[in-house]
């Protein structure tokens, strides 16, 4: 059976670059398609080694480009339908061009914007032990040791680490970005919300350094948004049900905000 068709396709999405995101839809719709003409779709222990490689490497393409079009879900449709050809050996294929790490690293990335750490170590672990079967350790890989690093410093609260590390140009490659951002702005909420908890107003240039944001315009955009009020130089936070709130209740929050230990570390530590 020809795969000249799927060849032809998979050759126009990785010069999609520049093109629409309904053009790029419609080639990955007709990539899929001609997958099942092929009976390529799912692999089987007949499927010959030069299809599984390209079938392979459109699911693989089409895994980035649904990053790249801001489209988490269809990312994790294309990771399910990747994994059984993920535990196919590679010698059951024709060439060595699989972008396994990278996909694989996206998707512990979008599992830690969710907050779904559960998934995270059930995946990671399965990871780990093939990596030991292969005497090799995932922080020696360049794109699996980025979700373990950002991980491993939400756990410590060292939220600072996990700033520098999503910035653009400290990302393994473009399409980390998109999740980072999300992370970041996960993390943000987050110490949002317990700040209004524990103080009555910050100073804007706090709030600035506190929230992980580039500018003092920044800061008064997200108070907008937040329902703040933004004057003299200083963030107000809505005193909601103050008379209810005890000496200890402010305590409490303020540390958590100082300490970092806010949201993350304590789910994290349900599991570990």
């Amino acid at each position: 059976m020809s795969t000249q068709k799927l060849s032809d396709i998979l050759s126009q999405l990785q010069s999609s670059s520049s093109s629409s995101s309904q053009k790029i839809t419609s080639l990955l719709t007709s990539a899929k398609r001609e997958l099942l003409t092929l009976n390529a779709l799912i692999p089987t222990p007949t499927t010959p080694s030069h299809i599984l490689a390209l079938a392979r490497q459109t699911l693989e393409t089409g895994a980035l480009l649904s990053i790249r079009l801001e489209q988490p879900d269809a990312f994790t449709r294309y990771y399910q339908q990747l994994s059984p050809f993920y535990e196919i050996p590679d010698s059951s294929y024709n060439d060595n061009n699989s972008q396994r790490s990278k996909v694989t690293a996206l998707y512990l990335l979008l599992l830690l914007t969710k907050g779904d750490y559960a998934g995270f170590h059930t995946a990671l672990e399965g990871l780990e032990v093939e990596s030991a079967r292969q005497g090799k350790g995932l922080e020696e890989d360049e794109f699996l040791s980025f979700p373990v690093k950002l991980e491993r410093w939400l756990m410590e609260g060292s939220y600072d680490r996990v700033w520098g590390a999503t910035k653009r140009e400290g990302v393994p490659s473009e399409e980390f970005g998109v999740f980072s951002e999300v992370l970041i702005g996960t993390i943000r909420d987050e110490i949002a919300s317990c700040s209004e908890k524990a103080y009555p107003s910050l100073p804007i240039a706090n709030a600035k350094n506190l929230l992980f944001l580039e500018s003092e315009g920044s800061v008064v955009d997200f108070a907008q948004g937040k329902g703040w009020v933004a004057k003299d130089g200083r963030i107000y936070f809505p005193q909601q049900q103050e008379d209810a709130r005890t000496e200890k209740d402010i305590l409490v929050a303020s540390g958590q905000v100082i300490e970092n230990t806010i949201g993350y570390a304590r789910e994290l530590e349900t599991i570990v």
